[in-house]
């Protein structure tokens, strides 16, 4: 495979060895001593030590304190890294958690207060005045497509709440995307992750609003998704189905600008009760939501099905889950029917739904999680 660049907005180097550039992206735009974010998962793997082994000349810290869903207090710590450092530039490389951290810690480096009170609902949200360090990004997994996001999602410490910083100025500079940096996922993370981006894809396609540029993307991101997924739970080391399934990710990532639905509502309910992977609460609720959508967006789902090559999406993605382990029913994943209320309260007040193609009420989650369970 050749590695290709492009921009859209944010220049892009897709390929096998593609994370072999970074260090002279890094050294022409005058960057030298780089903190590069990661999470306690990779720290210790040897595809993080034959990473820095190509930033050589550069005096590179690493902070690895990114675990579960990022919460403040990680991007705290990861801002007081980059000041004791003093460091210039943030490389984030890891899957949605360290790139979400990395663009927080980038913000935070150089602004005050607490990150919190940048996201876009804070009752006083401050403004992002300062220009922030030069950032990259290389994605581990194939799932949230946060590489080429504007936004970071961060938890809040004690409800585990779900928070938002959303600004064109969290783009990274520039991502390499190395199918390689993916070669090692274990299957079931490889399942969750690709469920993450066909969700992205898929909802970013089914809102009403209106980004005819989206729905192009989402529906090729789906058609390339549907067949690389299976192919790289089956054949781990596929390194072409692993590229697919990068690429799906970033384009479910540049899709959902176009807003998401009530799938990641549900998602972000389950991951603040539950502490459950993003990508499989996702992948759990999908086929339960897209039942509940399907009177209000029959022709879009067609659509959808025709692009899976499949009579029906619902039948397809039941058959997709089970093909690739992921579970029918939250009660596998230890959910319980007392949760459903909390759960019901994070997910209406969640703003993904509000987009969904058909409007959900508190009554809808409720019996979306009963369905569920």
């Amino acid at each position: 495979m050749t590695i290709h660049k492009f921009a859209f907005p944010t220049t892009i180097h897709f390929g096998p060895g593609a994370r072999k550039l970074v260090v002279e992206n890094l050294k022409a735009t005058g960057c030298k001593r780089p903190l590069l974010i990661t999470d306690k998962g990779l720290a210790d793997l040897p595809v993080l030590g034959e990473f820095r082994s190509f930033l050589s000349g550069l005096a590179v810290e690493v902070f690895s304190g990114v675990q579960g869903n990022p919460v403040a207090s990680q991007v705290k710590a990861g801002a007081d890294a980059y000041r004791k450092h003093g460091a210039d530039a943030v490389i984030g490389f890891g899957g949605g958690a360290a790139l979400d951290v990395a663009k927080a810690v980038a913000l935070m480096a150089v602004h005050p207060g607490d990150v919190l009170e940048y996201a876009w609902d804070h009752p006083q949200v401050r403004p992002i005045a300062n220009l922030l360090p030069h950032f990259v990004a290389l994605p581990t997994t194939a799932g949230t497509g946060s590489e080429v996001g504007r936004s970071s999602v961060i938890s809040e410490d004690d409800t585990h709440v779900k928070r938002i910083l959303f600004s064109p100025e969290l783009l990274a500079k520039a991502v390499f995307a190395d199918p390689e940096l993916t070669l090692g996922l274990p299957a079931n993370i490889t399942a969750a992750t690709g469920m993450d981006a066909l969700t992205h894809n898929i909802e970013s396609y089914l809102s009403p609003a209106y980004h005819p540029l989206c729905d192009g993307i989402a529906l090729e991101g789906v058609r390339i998704a549907v067949r690389a997924l299976p192919l790289v739970f089956k054949e781990p080391r596929n390194l072409q189905a692993r590229g697919d399934m990068l690429m799906a990710s970033m384009m479910g990532a540049i899709a959902f600008q176009k807003d998401l639905g009530a799938v990641h509502s549900c998602a972000h309910a389950l991951s603040t009760v539950a502490d459950l992977h993003h990508g499989l609460a996702n992948g759990i609720m999908i086929d339960h939501v897209m039942r509940f959508n399907r009177p209000a967006a029959e022709a879009k789902m067609a659509e959808l099905a025709r692009v899976a090559r499949a009579p029906d999406l619902v039948s397809f993605l039941v058959q997709l889950k089970n093909d690739i382990g992921i579970p029918e029913r939250l009660g596998v994943v230890g959910i319980k029917k007392d949760q459903i209320p909390r759960l019901v309260e994070i997910a209406i007040a969640d703003i993904c739904h509000q987009t969904n193609p058909r409007p959900c009420t508190r009554q809808d989650f409720e019996n979306l999680f009963a369905a569920a369970l």
